[in-house]
């Protein structure tokens, strides 16, 4: 499979690693951060997981090419790559909410 890399075009799976759904981390000030509600939002944080059916946005970092951190959105039913941007970047947020609203949902 290869994947279209923003900075070094089409490349194989194999120079990628996948860290997992693209989520952002919990913002908890520093004084708060030994307190209960602190400790829960991370806890959720790190074990639960959303398994949807259809498009997900992924971190993919290209270690064996540009060395950048990729934000891929992916068919979770077909595998199929939708988008790659660079991670952290609003084209990545407006590509997700592109392919969720294009993509139907399917049947249970």
């Amino acid at each position: 499979m290869l994947i279209p890399c923003p900075f070094c075009g089409p490349r194989d799976l194999g120079e990628f690693s996948v860290l997992g759904a693209a989520r952002a981390r919990p913002v908890v000030a520093v004084a708060d951060l030994d307190g209960e509600a602190a400790v829960a939002a991370f806890a959720a944080y790190v074990y639960e997981r959303e398994n949807p059916a259809g498009p997900q946005a992924e971190h993919w970092f290209h270690g064996a090419g540009c060395q950048h951190w990729l934000t891929v959105v992916r068919d979770t039913r077909t595998h199929a790559i939708l988008s790659v941007t660079s991670a952290g970047t609003d084209e990545a947020a407006q590509s997700l909410e592109a392919a969720q609203g294009a993509a139907p949902e399917a049947a249970p």
